[in-house]
């Protein structure tokens, strides 16, 4: 998991530092926002002091309605040892409260002139992005017809040749040789390139190539959802592959389950091409026309009539 700190959302939002600037290292642990209405009105049983409380004018107009004694003491149990930070909407007054306190304690003190809907809404997906789960899987990501799928298969086996093919062909780079995956969801992966493999493709005799010079920045994008993972491996002979379709296979990611392809690699194979037709596939299946389960359809009927003959 990601790292993030109250600077970083100091940079990315361009909020404007009030107090509290020894406590900007603090690390940030959930996406989870609070607007601390019921502790500022003396509610603290259930403080979830560890998220980034967040005032908006509710919370603003109703401390100036507090004697300032009491304003204070409310302060002080807002700004605790764990809270990353305090953030005012709509570029309103800090309570000079506030400041104080949050000085004493090192809790940054931030504004924006952001309305508090719409600023929750973009730090909470700015969070859950940031601090999803993440790991690192060795392949390529494509971006097939809209499909993105993570070429999967031992080192050697053409992975990076196949991706060159398929963006000769139209599709997408994402990443190639690491592919980092983080759950942003329940049911939704996405896929990305580290930062040093960016729009590189490693080529067997060719070295590295940089994928959007030489094809443009339509070739290339910076990161897809994942919904379909195809394995790439060396045929072999004993071993029985699907020939049908009615079997679907699954491979589980952190809580997510994708559809996975076995597709054997021996020469003559355009693997492209069938990687291409896998991904539009898919998608049919998904739309509710699966051509596995009309052919097993049909030939079921055809041996109900002949035995009926």
């Amino acid at each position: 998991m990601a790292t993030v700190r109250t600077e970083d959302i100091i940079k990315e939002f361009d909020l404007e530092l009030i107090s509290g600037e020894d406590g900007i290292h603090r690390p940030v642990t959930t996406s989870d926002i609070s607007r601390p209405g019921l502790e500022i009105a003396g509610f603290f049983h259930y403080y979830p002091a560890e998220r980034l409380q967040l005032l908006g004018r509710t919370e603003v107009k109703f401390t100036e309605m507090l004697m300032k004694r009491e304003r204070r003491f409310r302060m002080e149990q807002l700004c605790s040892d764990v809270t990353p930070g305090i953030i005012i909407t709509r570029d309103l007054d800090v309570p000079q409260e506030l400041i104080e306190v949050s000085e004493e304690k090192s809790v940054p003190v931030m504004r924006t002139p952001m309305k508090t809907t719409g600023f929750t809404s973009r730090l909470t997906y700015f969070l859950e992005n940031k601090l999803a789960p993440t790991t690192a899987v060795h392949g390529v990501l494509v971006d097939i017809f809209g499909v993105g799928v993570l070429i999967t298969g031992q080192s050697g086996v053409g992975k990076s040749e196949t991706a060159l093919a398929l963006i000769e062909r139209g599709h997408r780079l994402v990443a190639d040789d690491c592919v980092e995956i983080r759950q942003v969801d329940m049911d939704r992966l996405v896929g990305t390139a580290p930062e040093l493999l960016e729009h590189l493709l490693e080529i067997r005799g060719l070295g590295i190539i940089n994928v959007m010079t030489l094809f443009g920045a339509g070739a290339v994008r910076p990161y897809k959802r994942i919904t379909l993972t195809i394995h790439l491996e060396l045929w072999d002979e004993n071993k029985h592959y699907d020939r049908l379709g009615l079997d679907e296979e699954k491979i589980k990611i952190f809580d997510t389950e994708i559809t996975k392809l076995t597709v054997p690699v021996r020469p003559g194979r355009n693997l492209a091409v069938i990687l291409e037709v896998a991904a539009m596939n898919f998608r049919l299946k998904r739309m509710g026309m699966n051509a596995a389960e009309q052919f097993a359809s049909r030939l079921s009927e055809v041996m109900k009539k002949e035995l009926d003959d």
